[in-house]
Formats: structure tokens, C-alpha cells, sequence
């Protein structure tokens, strides 16, 4: 019975986890700051239009780890 306790709980947050990442994607236009953070590189050209959000993937890796860290120490 325990395997399919932890089963059980790493799909319901695999299932969490896909459910923020929807909602992340489907809300992620309205988010004013989103992309416009010191550190997102955009680059103009004639031809070419490059968006590198390096501030952006910063702060989201530094969320991700403190709900991962809440998460895992409820355990």
C-alpha cells in the first residue's frame, strides 16, 4: 500500500505542477512586469527579433525553489 500512497502523491503534484504551468501560460500576457525585468535582453534588428528573459528566468527559479523547499520539508 505505501507504493501506491507515493504514487498517489507525486501525481497529484505532478497534476499541481501542470495546472500552475497552464495557468502561468494562459496568464503570462496580463503579468506587467513579465519580460520587462533589468537582465531580459531584447535585441531589434531589420530582420531579426530575439527575447532572451534572463532577470525573468531568474526571479521564477528563485520562487520555484522556496515552494519547492515548503514542499519537500512538509514531508
Amino acid at each position: 500500500m505505501d507504493d501506491l500512497q507515493s504514487i498517489g502523491r507525486i501525481l497529484l503534484v505532478v497534476g499541481v505542477l501542470v495546472a500552475l504551468v497552464g495557468a502561468a501560460l494562459a496568464l503570462g500576457l496580463r503579468i506587467p512586469f513579465l519580460g520587462q525585468l533589468p537582465g531580459d535582453i531584447t535585441i531589434d534588428r531589420e530582420n531579426v527579433r530575439a527575447f532572451i528573459p534572463l532577470g525573468t528566468m531568474v526571479v521564477l527559479s528563485l520562487i520555484l525553489t522556496v515552494i519547492l523547499n515548503l514542499l519537500n520539508r512538509s514531508r
